[in-house]
């Protein structure tokens, strides 16, 4: 051997097993730090070009200063800001709990006469030794994710999307991934080299390094177990006592929750982009006036035809007179919508009415409307409007105004009432739009026969090709696929990081085992530190993640859509800390049991 480097590649075989999580880390921050940079780098080309056809020129200020600019420039920093932070959290973790069980081994070195800067240098080159590995990997998966994303946004969106380039390695994400990966490793060594390194070579040949680290910690306070069990006291002990372990796992944690609050937005940002309704039509039949002049009868013509899903009409009287009875009386005109049955069960399917509403008092001929709403609206549901001589009262409310361009009220009110209180109030019983939902097996031949049982004297639209539904399930699934990398990568750094500390301190719990703790005591211990961890990850990434997604939500959503409104994300929130508890559980169970599987015997030889 000519220098003690030459152990690193012997050490990274003989520990490959324990260091597969570390590796998984660093492929985990460059793929998805390649794969955003790579994407948004094929944005700016799109947006370069775009701006070339229109201008004939590009300014850079102008491309920083477009709404796609500088939304990718935000996204692409709160990304790798996020990304960068969680590799170093879960690699410095991953390291810290793989130094410790190698302790002697360190002490061996020091004690053959190892300077603390060489073990300082050992580690660090033996991190960098991994991203020889991990790095090219994650730049192939990145590089290889954005071309899959691009070639769905030119050929599956296409329009807006038609000019993006497909098939090129982005310089920025390579070396933005690369960047990443050794930055963040760097960082993470960081701590256990100077840890190794501190340690005297009598100590750390002893095997004891974790106990001489925090014993006299534990002389001069020890464990209160006035009202928790022994093994439960000694666990939350075991979580709290070593700060720098205590902030990595909780930082694993509340990352998660961070991350998975911050692609969540993504996800309220596809669905305002691109909304799927369960009342979309794939054919419209319209009045070439907008006038009520479309029979009824035709409905029941074409339900029954081939190739025919649901067939459902629509009827409008605009400008009525109407006087509004709610904290101020107010005299106006109104717009009066019918919907049938159909189109009221979509509103309940789309979660398209406000908190409070009630969609059930609207069906039939009763004397109950839905209206349309935005945050400047004056309407509250219980407000009663006099119309045509009849008393109406507003049930409900939809979150937006859907007649609107840009979902916005603009002071008017539209009133939506089921087909018979429509016709009740206004004595029309023909339509204004029929809307034609097709099987999926309909054919050119079946639209055409739609066409001629209409007549020519409507408006035919075919909107087959208008569909969005194969893009939006393609984003969709692109921003579940992150979300599902960020909580499997974080599940086994937990589960990993958890069972490597179990294993670091193998010979305190074998001393329990000898002294008389059983099975269900050790596994007790275990998952109380486990869920101490847990307890502070959850309050430390509520406090953060909660916030950050509101900031992401008024950058990508509020700025472009007016009534958008950002509500508090109860849901997200209750699955990814049921999520974190289940980690929590799963990350305990596997030491416990591999422990409380030893004997006595073998424990006590652990001593």
């Amino acid at each position: 051997m000519k220098s003690y480097l030459s152990l690193i590649p012997i050490s990274a075989r003989v520990h490959r097993r324990q260091n597969r999580m570390t590796l998984l880390c660093i492929i985990f921050s460059v793929f998805m730090v390649t794969a955003v940079f790579s994407m948004a780098e094929m944005g700016a080309r799109m947006e370069q070009e775009r701006l070339l056809e229109k201008h004939g020129s590009l300014p850079v200020q102008n491309l920083f200063n477009s709404a796609m600019g500088q939304s990718l420039l935000l996204i692409a920093a709160v990304l790798f800001l996020l990304v960068l932070i969680a590799g170093a959290l879960m690699i410095s973790s991953s390291m810290n709990s793989s130094v410790a069980q190698r302790t002697q081994f360190f002490g061996m070195m020091r004690c053959i006469g190892m300077s603390k800067q060489q073990i300082n240098r050992f580690i660090r080159l033996e991190a960098l030794n991994w991203c020889k590995t991990a790095v090219p990997i994650g730049l192939l998966l990145g590089t290889f994710a954005s071309w899959v994303l691009c070639a769905v946004l030119r050929f599956i969106v296409s329009e807006e999307f038609s000019h993006i380039p497909l098939f090129r390695f982005s310089i920025v994400g390579l070396i933005s991934g690369i960047v990443v990966g050794v930055v963040t490793v760097l960082l993470a060594a960081g701590s256990p080299a100077k840890r190794a390194a501190n340690v005297s070579p009598v100590t750390a040949a002893s095997g004891h390094w974790e106990n001489a680290r925090t014993g006299a910690q534990a002389v001069r306070c020890a464990v209160d177990f006035r009202f928790l069990k022994i093994e439960t006291a000694l666990g939350i002990h075991h979580g709290v006592s070593a700060k720098k372990n205590l902030f990595l796992m909780t930082g694993s944690f509340a990352l998660t929750i961070i991350l998975f609050l911050s692609f969540s937005v993504l996800i309220n940002f596809v669905n305002y982009v691109m909304p799927q309704s369960a009342s979309t039509s794939d054919v419209d039949i319209s009045s070439s006036d907008g006038s009520n002049s479309i029979p009824g009868g035709l409905v029941r013509t074409i339900s029954g035809m081939k190739g025919v899903k649901y067939v459902y009409g629509r009827q409008s009287c605009l400008g009525v007179p109407a006087e509004v009875m709610g904290d101020t009386t107010v005299y106006g005109a109104v717009d009066i919508i019918s919907f049938d049955d159909f189109d009221l069960d979509c509103l309940k399917k789309d979660r398209a009415l406000t908190r409070g509403s009630c969609l059930s008092k609207v069906y039939g001929n009763s004397g109950h409307v839905l209206a349309a709403w935005d945050q400047n609206s004056p309407l509250r549901i219980g407000d009663r409007i006099l119309v045509a001589g009849s008393e109406l009262e507003i049930a409900g409310l939809l979150k937006y105004d859907p007649f609107s361009s840009d979902g916005l009220t603009n002071g008017k009110i539209t009133l939506i009432t089921s087909r018979d209180t429509f016709t009740r109030l206004t004595d029309v019983e023909d339509y204004s739009l029929i809307m034609i939902q097709t099987t999926g097996d309909a054919t050119d031949e079946d639209i055409k026969a739609l066409g001629r049982a209409a007549g020519g004297g409507y408006v035919f639209n075919d909107k087959r090709d208008e569909r969005t539904t194969g893009t939006y399930f393609a984003f969709v699934s692109c921003v579940y696929g992150f979300l599902g990398i960020i909580t499997l990568v974080t599940l086994l750094n937990i589960v990993n990081s958890i069972s490597m500390s179990v294993s670091a301190r193998i010979k305190q719990y074998g001393a329990m085992r000898a002294v008389g703790m059983d099975r269900r005591q050790i596994t007790r211990m275990i998952a109380a530190e486990a869920f101490t961890y847990a307890f502070w990850g959850c309050a430390a990434g509520c406090a953060v993640g909660v916030p950050c997604s509101k900031l992401l939500f008024d950058q990508l959503i509020a700025s472009h859509f007016s009534y958008a409104v950002w509500r508090f994300p109860v849901v997200n929130l209750a699955v990814i800390l049921v999520f974190v508890l289940l980690a929590a559980a799963i990350a305990a169970y596997a030491p416990a049991k591999r422990i409380g599987d030893l004997s006595v015997t073998e424990t006590i030889n652990e001593l």
